[in-house]
């Protein structure tokens, strides 16, 4: 069974036979995260803000800055497999991110907004394009051919289960 507070939503799975009909909420999912992501944040103080969601785990601060060093990422990479053929992608060490200075001190908001702005442009992208772009693929060094589909389930459900972390730590310590 998997962990409740690491993974609160479960672990992804993706099954590209849920694709076309679970798109548009995808989609909307990626539109909304901001808000969502936002509204957990509200009232949070500082001592709360560095505060590890679980033992190990990162604070609510590292997590939202993860959020946006994260989505840039995959905005990039969607946008490489739409101009290139089967590009490769290079990894990056997401908890060696977490432990830099911008990500331990800077005001959670930076990254908030850096996301309504990244995740508006990303969903008007991923509107305009036609069924057969979703389909075009990168090339991962750890994972191997990611279609576009697959990184918009996948980013969608990194946008939900970040948000439950930091739902799940207010719940917990009853903040």
């Amino acid at each position: 069974m998997d962990d409740p507070i690491r993974y609160p939503i479960g672990k992804f799975h993706w099954n590209p036979d849920e694709f076309p009909r679970r798109k548009e909420e995808w989609i909307a999912t990626l539109a909304d995260a901001p808000l969502k992501l936002r509204a957990v944040m509200r009232g949070l103080n500082e001592g709360q803000l560095d505060t590890p969601y679980r033992e190990g785990g990162w604070t609510p601060r590292q997590v939202v800055h993860h959020l946006a060093d994260a989505h840039m990422n995959a905005f990039i990479r969607c946008k490489l497999a739409l101009t290139e053929s089967t590009p490769p992608v290079k990894p990056w060490d997401e908890n060696l991110w977490a432990e830099l200075p911008d990500t331990k001190a800077a005001p959670v908001d930076l990254s908030v907004e850096l996301l309504a702005h990244l995740h508006a442009r990303w969903v008007l992208l991923l509107r305009s394009m036609k069924p057969e772009d979703f389909k075009r693929e990168f090339n991962h060094p750890h994972y191997g051919k990611v279609s576009i589909a697959e990184a918009l389930a996948h980013y969608a459900w990194h946008s939900r289960q970040h948000t439950a972390h930091i739902e799940g730590l207010r719940k917990r310590k009853g903040w």
